[in-house]
């Protein structure tokens, strides 16, 4: 476009200046059309549950895969990946469809999985005593390599900061950090008991600041300096009020961790207590408390606004929907047998 007068040099300027914007708007209408779901896996059932937030309800389902175990979405929500139990794969599927497209053969018996922010690695937990994390490409949807941790690893996460990979082992009772530029592992820390469920807190500048990690026959959780690679505290959750019963059915008192995203809030099941804890962030100090209607408190995740928290009731068959602000349970969701592993995802 030849530009001879001024009147036209200002119409070029907003012709351009509007295609820019249109160009700028693409990516944010793409991403106004996903939507927040749960994911929540069924241990021992055949499908993964996809529950609607806004209404509590569950309103699509992944069928096809056997003892489901752990589960990621990816950023764009093109994919969802599950580790299969039954036929030790990585199972892929479409974000929209809800139909499993590939399953990636595996090293061995799996159990949970993490994604990386950008979406292009994903770590899967191989808890044989001889396994560790297998590394996926979802580019390539390929294993390019297993990283062997001794004692083999139940559940791995990734540092908000996408730069290491935490993966702990119950038989090791170890916390292990992997760097993910080299898939090479860089330190571990022994805690004496099996590790667990983990959350990650980070500093103002986005580095991870410390690894709150829940252990076996730990009615509470540990804390771990990241920087320093040591623990420096166990917190255990508070007893119940008379007149509230235990639940002892679950292999650990404690399971289902999570870090609000603003940082402020460290959210904590007590499986034993069938109670929901908060904590205040950095302080540690108590918050809040609710009694949960369903049973058997086994995973959490929450909402993108760290507004809602949703539990796993393993022993009831259903989903504790909390509301974190007043701790109050505000649904119960019906979903598979013996629920456990959820995660929070945007999808078509």
């Amino acid at each position: 476009m030849k530009i001879t007068t001024k009147k036209q040099w200002f119409a070029g300027g907003a012709a351009l200046a509007g295609i820019a914007l249109c160009a700028a708007s693409l990516p944010l209408l793409a991403a106004s059309k996903l939507k927040v779901r749960i994911i929540q896996t069924n241990s021992a059932g055949d499908s993964v549950d996809v529950i609607d937030p806004l209404t509590n309800k569950v309103v699509g389902e992944i069928p096809g895969i056997e003892v489901n175990h752990g589960v990621a979405v990816a950023p764009d929500g093109s994919r969802i990946y599950i580790s299969d139990e039954a036929q030790s794969t990585l199972d892929v599927a479409d974000g929209k469809t809800l139909k499993v497209t590939k399953r990636i053969p595996l090293s061995g018996h799996p159990n949970n999985i993490a994604l990386t922010p950008d979406g292009r690695r994903l770590y899967v937990a191989i808890i044989a005593a001889s396994g560790g994390l297998d590394v996926i490409d979802t580019t390539l949807l390929e294993r390019v390599k297993t990283i062997p941790i001794k004692g083999g690893i139940h559940n791995p996460y990734v540092t908000p900061d996408g730069k290491y990979a935490v993966a702990g082992s119950i038989l090791g009772k170890t916390v292990n950090v992997v760097d993910t530029q080299t898939d090479e592992l860089v330190w571990s820390l022994d805690m004496g008991l099996g590790v667990r469920p983990m959350a990650i807190s980070k500093n103002p500048d986005g580095s991870t600041k410390w690894i709150f990690v829940q252990l076996t026959d730990l009615n509470g959780f540990a804390v771990v300096d990241f920087a320093t690679h040591e623990e420096i505290k166990r917190i255990e959750n508070a007893d119940l009020p008379p007149g509230k019963k235990t639940v002892p059915e679950g292999a650990d008192p404690s399971h289902g961790i999570a870090v609000t995203p603003d940082q402020k809030t460290l959210v904590v099941n007590s499986r034993l207590n069938n109670s929901l804890y908060t904590y205040s962030l950095p302080d540690l100090k108590p918050l809040g408390s609710v009694y949960l209607g369903g049973m058997g408190a086994a995973w959490l995740t929450l909402t993108p606004d760290g507004k809602t928290a949703y539990i796993a009731n393993a022993v009831t068959n259903d989903v504790s929907a909390v509301d974190i602000a007043s701790m109050k349970e505000i649904a119960r969701i019906p979903v598979g047998f013996v629920p456990k592993r959820n995660t929070t995802g945007m999808l078509p």
